[in-house]
């Protein structure tokens, strides 16, 4: 199984991912990671995530992820999120934007982690 891309620098607007680049939003799973466009899934800041944010974490083989609610936690997590992740058997962790990526960043080393990052509101 291929590691999660560490999370370099994460700041208002910006995230940087070690071998990616640098993203407004991010969606990172192990092997790989990409811009998060809300617009491909309709998601919002609320209801927030949607599960087919998730999929493409699921489908990368993620058992972990971790859910960015922004820098001042306005992005919310759909509940049919949740209870995909949980029928799944995924371990789930929702924080602020800058703990969400410390979280991802110490999982990354240990366990097949996904994770989607806001990096504004």
């Amino acid at each position: 199984m291929p590691t999660s891309p560490r999370i370099l620098a994460v700041s208002w607007g910006s995230i940087t991912v070690d071998g990616f680049g640098d993203f407004k939003d991010a969606k990172l799973w192990p092997g790989g990671a990409r811009a998060w466009d809300w617009n491909e899934t309709g998601t919002r800041h609320s209801p927030g995530t949607q599960p087919a944010d998730v999929e493409e974490l699921l489908d990368a083989g993620a058992t972990v992820v971790v859910l960015s609610l922004g820098m001042e936690e306005r992005l919310g997590v759909a509940d049919e999120t949740l209870a995909l992740l949980r029928e799944r058997g995924v371990q789930v962790h929702t924080a602020e934007t800058a703990a969400a990526v410390e979280l991802y960043n110490t999982l990354a080393g240990t366990a097949a982690v996904g994770g989607l990052f806001h990096s504004t509101c």
